[in-house]
This record gives structure tokens, C-alpha cells and sequence, in this order.
């Protein structure tokens, strides 16, 4: 059952979690696009109520500081739409009282990506489903995001059997705390002081982590399911076979992903190539010989989805690899949050 409710023109946005880094960067994304909100609130736990945040000010809500208020039920009151990411947890616990009170809940966690009636939105892939919603819509995983992104322009040519993908996932997936822990680990690292590992289960510093989220009966670990199951829903599309292994690396910031894709025809790189000009949210950056390639060092900060090292896969009769990288901060998170909110605006 969709939802009935008008949006109005000038919604009033709650940012849920507005402390942490994804928090940051949704009160970014939002005066960056210059969404129209009448009010910008900021909600967070109890122990970060009262904290200052900088905003730069969007539609009608000022440019100032935004004092975090707790974040209960009775801060929902007269929010349309309320940009989640604290959590699952906080997620599950929330959800009544937004609907209750009217509101859209965006999430970005994996509560309720895989339940039926939630739409999964990807905007550039199908932005219709966010018009299916009950007052819930949930933003997919970071690095389904990013396949997706680059999958839809292909599939459009020809139907994709399967998805062979490596990901190369940054620290600050694993929130602000963990991009603190891999700055101080490479200095405990270079002046030979022993490394401490809280946010993971190693050190991540020179390192690289072959497991991320927990492991599943199969030997898959979830963030491997995720990528699979999400995208297939994504893309309306459950034949499509997707091999995900996902991986932790030594980066602040930026995903990047390893992709091969098998067609039920051939696609041409050539014919690849015009299909990815012509989308949107996607950035060809493939000269090779002149070491012109999608890097994570250079692209925190910007939104597309970023392609390189396009070739033929020869492994397979229709084939193509190419390589990813994505701000999974920006696009992976906040920037795709906002622009469902934008999918909700009269």
C-alpha cells in the first residue's frame, strides 16, 4: 500500500544521527543540492544533545549552528522526512514513532532494506519504487550503490547474467570511529609502537581485512549477501547471479570495486562506454596509458560513481571488467538519502 500523505513543498527534515560522520556530511549534501526545507533539525542520542553543528543553511532553514536535540518520539513531531543513520537498532526503535507522526523515514541502515513493502532506491536505477512506499524507504548498502550505478546503463543493452565482484572498502564505512583508528594506527605503525584494533578484528593500518559484517552459515559474509540480494531486488531482476567478496583496506575514504560482468549478448567496450556518457551520476576516467584511472586518495568528496580500466573479459563468451570507485560517504550514504528525499518532493 503506498503512502497517501501530500509532501509539501518545504518539507521539515530531521537528520537522525546528525553526529556522526554520515550525520555530517547529510547536513553537507543538503545545502549543496539546496533542498527546500522550511527547518533542518538535528537528532542524536542523549549524550549529544546540545552540541553545536555547522550548516550551511538550505530552502528556507538558515545557515547558522543547529543545536542536536534528543533524539525521542516528540522530536518527530511535524517532520516529513527524517534522514536515518544511527543504526539498526535505533532504526527499528524509531520507525513507529516517525510514521506515527507523518513523517517519510529515509534509512541507511540494513533494517528493512530486504522487507517486502520497503522500497530499496537507488535513484539513478529506479526511482520509481520510491513512490511504493508506507513511510519507509530504505537506502541501500554503500557498495551495492556502486555497482548498481555502473550495472543499469549495461543492462539496458544487454541482460546480465552474472556479477563477478572484488570490493576495496574504506575505514570510514565502518563510521567515524574507525577512520580515527586507522590515523592512529598508521602513526603507532610508523614510530613501531604496537597498534591497538576496536573498530575491527585486526589492525587495518598496512593491512588488508577479507571479512566484513559477520559470516553466514554459507561462508559468505553479510556485507557479501547484501550485494547480492540488494541487487537483485534493485533491478527487479532475481536471475541475475552476483559472486561478491568484500574486503577492508587501508583508505579513509572511497569504496572501490572490481567488477566483471557476463551478458546474455555481446557488449562491445565501445558500445559500454556511450551507455555510461549518456547516464547519470557516472564519470569515465580510463587512460590507462597516460596512468588516467579512478584512485580513492584523489575522489573523497565528489559524487559519482567513477569508471576505469575498462576491457573485455576474455574469460567468458560476453564479458567486460571494469573498475569503481565512489565516495561511499557522499553517493554511498547521504547524497543518495537526499536525493530520494528530492523523489518525494511535489
Amino acid at each position: 500500500m503506498a503512502w497517501t500523505k501530500q509532501m509539501p513543498a518545504n518539507p521539515v527534515v530531521a537528520v537522525c544521527g546528525a553526529t556522526g560522520a554520515v550525520g555530517h556530511e547529510f547536513l553537507k549534501v543538503l545545502t549543496d543540492v539546496d533542498f527546500p526545507a522550511a527547518e533542518v533539525r538535528a537528532l542524536a542520542s542523549a549524550k549529544s544533545a546540545g552540541k553545536q553543528l555547522p550548516f550551511g543553511g538550505c530552502g528556507r532553514a538558515r545557515a547558522g549552528k543547529l543545536t542536536v536535540r534528543e533524539m525521542g518520539p516528540e522530536a518527530f513531531e511535524g517532520v516529513d522526512i527524517a534522514l536515518f543513520s544511527a543504526g539498526a537498532d535505533i532504526s527499528r526503535t524509531f520507525r513507529d514513532a516517525v510514521v506515527s507522526a507523518g513523517a517519510v523515514m529515509i534509512d541507511n541502515s540494513s533494517a528493512f532494506r530486504m522487507e517486502d513493502g520497503v522500497p530499496l532506491v537507488v535513484p539513478e536505477v529506479n526511482p520509481g519504487d520510491a513512490a511504493m512506499h508506507d513511510g519507509v524507504i530504505a537506502n541501500p548498502n554503500c557498495s551495492t550503490i556502486e555497482m548498481v550505478v555502473a550495472l543499469k546503463p549495461l543492462a539496458c543493452i544487454a541482460p546480465i547474467k552474472r556479477v563477478v565482484v572484488s570490493t576495496y572498502q574504506a575505514a570510514s564505512g565502518a563510521g567515524l570511529p574507525a577512520m580515527v583508528e586507522l590515523y592512529d594506527q598508521t602513526r603507532n605503525y610508523l614510530d613501531s609502537i604496537t597498534m591497538e584494533a576496536n573498530a575491527f578484528a585486526h589492525p587495518l593500518a598496512f593491512n588488508c581485512i577479507p571479512k566484513i559484517d559477520r559470516m553466514m552459515d554459507d561462508g559468505s559474509s553479510r556485507e557479501e549477501w547484501k550485494m547480492v540480494v540488494e541487487t537483485q531486488k534493485i533491478m527487479h531482476d532475481p536471475s541475475i547471479g552476483v559472486n561478491a567478496t568484500c574486503v577492508r583496506v587501508p583508505v579513509v575514504r572511497c569504496h572501490g570495486e572490481s567488477v566483471n560482468v557476463e551478458f546474455a549478448a555481446p557488449v562491445s567496450v565501445e558500445t559500454a562506454r556511450e551507455a555510461w556518457s549518456a547516464a547519470p551520476m557516472v564519470e569515465i576516467m580510463d587512460d590507462p596509458a597516460n596512468e588516467v584511472y579512478p584512485m580513492p586518495g584523489e575522489l573523497a568528496g565528489t559524487d559519482p560513481v567513477y569508471i576505469g580500466r575498462v576491457r573485455k573479459d576474455a574469460s567468458v563468451e560476453s564479458g567486460l571488467s571494469f573498475w569503481l570507485v565512489m565516495d561511499q560517504i557522499r553517493k554511498g550514504a547521504a547524497l543518495n538519502a537526499v536525493q530520494i528525499a528530492q523523489l518525494l518532493l511535489p
